[in-house]
C-alpha cells in the first residue's frame, strides 16, 4: 500500500498477505493458481472468528512502514483443514479485506480513493469486501482507472529509476524507515 497525499513524503506498507493465501489454499485444495473472478469466495461464508484470530497477529498493529513475508502467515493454512473450499476462501478474502482496513488508522488521515492493483483487482468478490471495509472512500481496479493492474509493480520501478537518474529521492523515513530521503543506489554506465 502507498499512500500519496500532497505534498507530503507517501507512507508505504504491506498490509498483509494480500491475496496469496487464497492462491495456496486453492492449489492446495483444487490445483487452481487462483480464485478466478472470486468465483468460488462468493459460494461462501465468511468465518469472522477465524479471521480475528489471524488479525491478532502482531504485524497488523504495526504503523508504517513494516514489511513482511507471506509465508508469516503459513500458520493460516493448518486452521482451514476443516473448511469447505468456498467456505475457506471467503475466509481468506474477507481477512485480505480486513487487513486492508486495518492500515487506516495509522495513516495521515483516511484515504478518499483506492486503486488496487495485482490479482485481487480481479477478484470481484475481494474488490467488493475492499469497497465495504473502506468506505466512504471508493475503491476501483487500477485498470479502470487507466493504470495497469498486470503491470504496475513494473511500471513503478520505472518511475524510481528515472528519479534515481535525476537525482531524486525514491525512498523515505515513511515507505522504508531510513533516516531520510534518500536516491537510489549506483547507476551502472554501461561502458
Amino acid at each position: 500500500m502507498t499512500f500519496i497525499d500532497d505534498d507530503r513524503d507517501p507512507v508505504a506498507c504491506d498490509t498483509g498477505p494480500g491475496n496469496a493465501l487464497i492462491d495456496d489454499f486453492l492449489r492446495a485444495r483444487l490445483g487452481r493458481a487462483f480464485d478466478e473472478g472470486g468465483a468460488t469466495a462468493a459460494q461462501g461464508k465468511v468465518d469472522q472468528a477465524f479471521v480475528a484470530r489471524v488479525l491478532a497477529h502482531p504485524f497488523f498493529d504495526r504503523k508504517p512502514p513494516k514489511s513482511l513475508d507471506r509465508n508469516a502467515f503459513a500458520f493460516v493454512e493448518s486452521g482451514l483443514s476443516e473448511f469447505s473450499v468456498p467456505d475457506g476462501a471467503a475466509t481468506l478474502a474477507a481477512l485480505t479485506a480486513q487487513a486492508v482496513a486495518r492500515v487506516v488508522p495509522r495513516l495521515p488521515r483516511p484515504p478518499k480513493s483506492w486503486i488496487v492493483a495485482g490479482g485481487g483487482a480481479r477478484n470481484r468478490t475481494i474488490m467488493e469486501m475492499l469497497a465495504r471495509q473502506l468506505a466512504p472512500a471508493s475503491v476501483a481496479a487500477a485498470d479502470a482507472v487507466g493504470w495497469s493492474s498486470d503491470a504496475l509493480e513494473a511500471q513503478a520501478f520505472g518511475y524510481l529509476a528515472v528519479r534515481c537518474l535525476k537525482g531524486l529521492p525514491i525512498t523515505f523515513p515513511t515507505t522504508t524507515g531510513v533516516p531520510q530521503p534518500r536516491t537510489g543506489g549506483v547507476v551502472a554506465d554501461g561502458r
